[in-house]
């Protein structure tokens, strides 16, 4: 059974992670625990844990801040996800551990997922494409580090974008062609692959 510091914790993250409209806005302990069903202590503890993972800024008298990444913290993680995915390509590939079956299911459920209806699937599927990859490199702390990375994606804006059909038809072809490369077992051309994802994706974060 969760504690009240858990639930307020994956309600909070949830909430900060998938809705854009909670972006640029301050967050209320009192209706937290309202909306939650639990006092505002553990909602209190839950907003340091996230202030910890730089998702929240804490002020005094006025709440819990959601500050959207400016456009250099949208290049530096942008950079950094090509640092780790680009490592996780030439890895496998040289040790023949490219998890190609499990991109490939990603793959044909996230295309399964197109349109706004399933844009928190369609986003999830995307993550769960590259995180693959990267897990399948054999370095857990690299890993994990990349895992936090997808909590500053997603309020760099990355829900707005997805919703696009023209965006969603795109990353998949983009997908494709990383995949395919990893089949090949061509790991320069993964890694361009992976690099022109990265930067298409940057472009479309720094428009929105």
């Amino acid at each position: 059974m969760q504690s009240g510091r858990e639930k307020a914790y994956a309600y909070l993250k949830d909430l900060i992670l998938t809705d854009p409209d909670t972006h640029n806005c301050f967050l209320s302990e009192q209706d937290l625990a309202d909306r939650i069903g639990i006092s505002r202590t553990p909602i209190r503890e839950a907003l340091l844990l996230l202030a910890a993972e730089d998702l929240v800024r804490l002020v005094p008298k006025r709440g819990a801040h959601i500050a959207p990444l400016s456009g250099r913290d949208i290049g530096e993680l942008m950079e950094m996800r090509g640092l780790i995915e680009r490592f996780a390509a030439e890895c496998t590939t040289a040790q023949g551990t490219a998890p190609i079956s499990e991109m490939a299911d990603i793959l044909a459920h996230q295309e399964a997922m197109r349109g706004e209806h399933f844009t928190k699937e369609f986003i999830a599927a995307d993550h769960r494409f590259h995180a693959t990859l990267v897990a399948a490199a054999g370095n857990t702390l690299m890993s994990r580090q990349y895992d936090a990375l997808r909590s500053r994606q997603v309020r760099a804006g990355l829900i707005a974008p997805y919703r696009s059909g023209k965006r969603q038809e795109e990353v998949l072809a983009e997908h494709r062609q990383i995949l395919d490369c990893l089949v090949a077992g061509d790991a320069a051309a993964a890694c361009t692959a992976i690099d022109r994802h990265i930067r298409a994706t940057q472009r479309v974060l720094l428009a929105a």
